[in-house]
């Protein structure tokens, strides 16, 4: 009989991506990054193990994947040391199915202002880039461009649920009229079970200080937990409550809103959980 999944890694997980931590600072292999620094991406990396939530996209478009590597960080640590490791000594790292290889490009490019802390950008960009078709990764583009780099849609995010995290039941719960609140108790069920839950979201409705003027999905966070849902009064679209806790903007926040502004600011939801 198999024992239940872990919502978060254990304290072993923790000592033992941190062993892995220190023989890849000590490690004599070259880099193929030439303009990143070794020493400022292992402590970045240990920051990280020591608190997941300060994964940081800094002013890049990459608050999908940055989700992903929040959630690798935090119940997979020792993973995502092999991961940096080989991403940082061969240019790439071999996923669930795929191996998956930086471009010499953009290699070549992660130099100047990266606008984030270079072990968070050597991921970012890699997964982003793995993705992309029409728009190169580079961190110096105009901001248009890097905007449009940077999109990221939610097939994308199942595929790095399933090769990056690698769960293997990935599906997106869309959320149609009436079913937002449904989707939340799914969340929240799946991250019992040890899983992940990725929203998309309208951030000005739920993260920001104003509602925004066109209602649009814009933003990836990762659900963290502390789902509370209090019923409004059928018929009454905005008269029910709801709070979560989250992943965003290398922080955790708690999401408080009315039943209204989350329908209509709550998109949808990548699950990755265990059968």
């Amino acid at each position: 009989m198999t024992s239940a999944p872990k919502p978060v890694a254990s304290d072993a997980d923790k000592r033992a991506a941190i062993a892995a931590l220190n023989a890849f600072r000590n490690s004599n292999v070259p880099g193929v990054w030439p303009h990143l620094d070794k020493k400022a991406i292992v402590d970045e990396m240990r920051v990280r193990l020591h608190n997941p939530f300060k994964v940081n996209q800094g002013q890049q478009p990459f608050c999908g994947p940055a989700s992903v590597l929040f959630e690798l960080i935090r119940k997979f640590p020792l993973k995502y040391v092999t991961l940096c490791q080989s991403l940082y000594e061969t240019g790439g790292f071999q996923a669930k199915t795929c191996s998956i290889q930086t471009s010499e490009a953009l290699r070549q490019a992660s130099q100047g202002n990266l606008r984030m802390g270079p072990a968070d950008w050597m991921v970012l960009a890699t997964l982003r880039e793995s993705e992309n078709v029409l728009f190169p990764v580079e961190p110096n583009a105009p901001e248009i461009v890097r905007n449009l780099a940077g999109m990221t849609k939610f097939w994308e995010m199942k595929g790095w649920v399933r090769e990056i995290l690698e769960y293997p039941r990935v599906e997106y719960f869309h959320t149609y009229v009436l079913r937002d609140l449904t989707a939340l108790q799914k969340s929240q069920s799946v991250l019992d079970q040890g899983g992940v839950a990725l929203g998309l979201v309208t951030a000005e409705d739920l993260l920001g200080q104003e509602k925004s003027r066109i209602t649009v999905p814009n933003h990836w966070i990762a659900l963290v937990g502390n789902v509370d849902i209090q019923k409004g009064t059928f018929g009454r679209h905005d008269s029910g409550h709801v709070s979560f806790d989250v992943f965003t903007w290398a922080k955790r926040v708690t999401i408080a809103a009315n039943e209204g502004v989350f329908e209509d600011a709550f998109w949808g939801v990548v699950l990755g959980y265990h059968a």
